[in-house]
């Protein structure tokens, strides 16, 4: 086993231009990052994906784009993660077209899927058995008798509910297996939240019938998050606590940002992955990197 901490960064879609420019700049800096942290993989969805869960992500996503995005992050050795995660998925969904390109065009034994329904998980592992597949923390899995059975089964990883974060007595057990538990370091949404699956369902339905404008009534809904937000929740891992994870064998964390501005993601990449006194350095690169996308972008639409 190496000593590799892996990293599992949100939205490769969305932050695209974010994600590849920090894959690049962790290997030409190394110096300025953690050591041995890498990045495990990128995970989301492509717009528009009705198997998709956990946010609502409409849209619409070209086979070019799909090819280009995959082959951008496999061509870096970063595995691409498909949150396909929908709870509502029934026998109907399956044979869906655009979910089934998706799949077609990641299937060269370099990615991996998040899992959350059986009638989902069954077909894919029947049609797509190339994948790596991930237990999703969308299923609330707060029973530890429960977590252990998770473990037990043939999945990859098993992502952790975030509020068992900090459960002393489960992490020790978990210890036995803890290369295979993949750790949410900085969840925003409230702790213990009783109305969480309904959460997840609500945005399902919406992935599912393509309609986002109706609000989820959480009575403990954010519209402006910040960083610091994460920071004040109890669920969060501290950096100072990360080497207490670290030497217990846990090997994967994940970081939020679905769904949230990428100003936020950026303040969550500097304050996990890089040494305080190269923040400002690393910032500045990757600024002006994204910057300089940006602009070659914008000529090529004129």
């Amino acid at each position: 086993m190496n000593d590799y901490i892996y990293w599992h960064l949100p939205g490769f879609s969305v932050f695209r231009d974010l994600n590849s420019t920090l894959i690049d700049v962790m290997k030409e800096y190394p110096d300025c990052f953690y050591d041995n942290y890498r990045v495990g993989s990128v995970y989301g969805t492509f717009p528009g994906a009705i198997w998709n869960g956990g946010r609502t992500v409409l849209g619409f996503c070209p086979k070019n784009e799909i090819e280009n995005i995959i082959k951008l992050y496999n061509s870096k050795n970063v595995p691409v993660r498909f949150t396909w995660t929908n709870p509502l998925i029934e026998e109907k969904h399956l044979d869906d077209t655009f979910c089934n390109l998706i799949m077609h065009i990641a299937d060269n034994g370099k990615n991996q899927v998040l899992v959350n329904t059986q009638i989902l998980e069954g077909y894919l592992r029947k049609n797509y058995p190339n994948f790596k597949f991930i237990s999703s923390t969308t299923k609330r899995i707060t029973d530890p008798e429960k977590l252990y059975s998770e473990l037990n089964k043939d999945y990859f990883m098993v992502v952790l509910d975030y509020d068992m974060n900090h459960n002393e007595d489960v992490l020790k057990q978990l210890e036995p297996m803890a290369d295979r538990v993949e750790i949410l370091v900085d969840e925003i949404c409230f702790p213990n939240c009783p109305k969480r699956l309904e959460h997840y369902r609500d945005e399902a339905l919406k992935q599912l019938q393509y309609e986002v404008a109706r609000p989820f009534p959480c009575p403990n809904r954010q519209e402006k998050k910040t960083f610091e937000d994460c920071k004040n929740k109890p669920a969060f891992i501290s950096k100072e606590q990360m080497n207490d994870y670290i030497k217990r064998g846990f090997r994967n964390f994940k970081l939020v940002g679905r769904g949230l501005p990428q100003s936020v993601v950026l303040d969550s990449y500097m304050y996990f992955l890089v040494k305080e006194d190269s923040q400002s350095f690393i910032r500045d690169k990757i600024t002006k990197r994204l910057t300089f996308i940006a602009q070659q972008r914008q000529k090529l639409r004129r």
